[in-house]
């Protein structure tokens, strides 16, 4: 096997410390890069005495000056609460960043990924959502940063693909959970367990009818890795999460049940703009990367509440370890 250089974008956030991890055990030099407003030095500091493995604090929406074979660019907040803590960055983040990597890629002629989102279809009126669905998105809304900018920077990975032929692969990622989760992030997945651990409401928004499927983060990085290795002439865009689909009602249910919480479920309004159902149609990833998710929700939620109850929450339910306030 040959050993690549790979630079990953957001290498210290919940996703892109699981890629770090999997492609050093692949074998590779891993440049993991990261400004660290939402990624963690916890998430990577096992990765630290390997010697393939370097850390690099770097803002992406400043040009990189390194020679790599591959980039995995990841970096942007994924969870409201974080993009759209300072929205104009957010989108900074998504357009300067895509272009910045994508500056680099030209110049080194290295593949590049980019992780985009289901947020590209907004609050669809198709369902399941296939690649070929351009999407019902609020342009000017207050999830418009994020939406708007992942859309943006697919618009400059094809027009990089198609102007300097630059071999690009794009994944559209759906909801993903597992250990390393940001427990303030505003995610249903990381909100119900850390209220459910503590004893707190679980907080529910709107009726608990919306659907939502969840991907456990090994099989999505598995996904990652086989779209980085397709022939040059797939680019994507390709979904990559679990077609699976529950509602946030049987998802609160669940964890409550799991984890022998005495919590109750409150209902709050629905923000603005929250899709009602996202769902991948997956036949693509089937076809083309021979992929589909793994781990079933029971056993993916059992690792995650593990590492939130052993990371976070002392026997007497008080919160712990490293900070999580905004």
């Amino acid at each position: 096997m040959i050993r690549k250089r790979i630079l990953v974008t957001g290498g210290a956030g919940f996703l892109g410390s699981h890629l770090c991890e999997r492609l050093l055990n692949d074998g590779h030099d891993v440049l993991c890069v990261d400004n660290f407003f939402t990624g963690s030095k916890d998430n990577i500091v096992h990765l630290m005495q390997n010697p393939h493995f370097e850390m690099m604090r770097h803002d992406v929406t400043f040009p990189l000056y390194v020679e790599v074979d591959e980039i995995y660019n990841l970096a942007c907040p994924a969870s409201p609460v974080h993009y759209q803590f300072d929205p104009v960055q957010t989108t900074k983040t998504s357009v300067h960043g895509a272009i910045n990597m994508l500056g680099l890629a030209k110049r080194t002629k290295a593949k590049i990924f980019q992780a985009s989102t289901s947020e590209v279809y907004g609050d669809p009126k198709v369902h399941p959502q296939t690649e070929g669905y351009w999407g019902h998105v609020n342009p000017v809304g207050i999830r418009s940063c994020y939406d708007e900018g992942k859309r943006c920077a697919e618009t400059l990975f094809f027009d990089y693909h198609r102007q300097h032929g630059l071999n690009i692969k794009v994944a559209r990622i759906f909801n993903t959970y597992g250990p390393r989760m940001h427990p303030n992030d505003g995610r249903v997945v990381s909100n119900f367990i850390m209220q459910a651990l503590q004893g707190l409401p679980i907080t529910i928004y709107g009726d608990g009818s919306q659907t939502r499927s969840f991907c456990f983060v090994d099989d999505l990085v598995d996904g990652f890795v086989r779209l980085m290795a397709t022939d040059n002439d797939f680019t994507g865009p390709v979904n990559l999460g679990n077609p699976v689909e529950f509602t946030i009602l049987e998802l609160a249910q669940q964890i409550i049940a799991m984890t022998g919480s005495t919590s109750t479920i409150v209902l709050r309004p629905l923000p603005q703009d929250d899709p009602t159902q996202r769902q991948p149609d997956i036949t693509l990833a089937r076809s083309s990367l021979g992929w589909q998710p793994n781990v079933a929700l029971k056993e993916g939620l059992e690792k995650t509440i593990r590492y939130f109850s052993d990371t976070f929450v002392t026997d007497s339910g008080v919160v712990a370890g490293r900070e999580i306030s905004d």
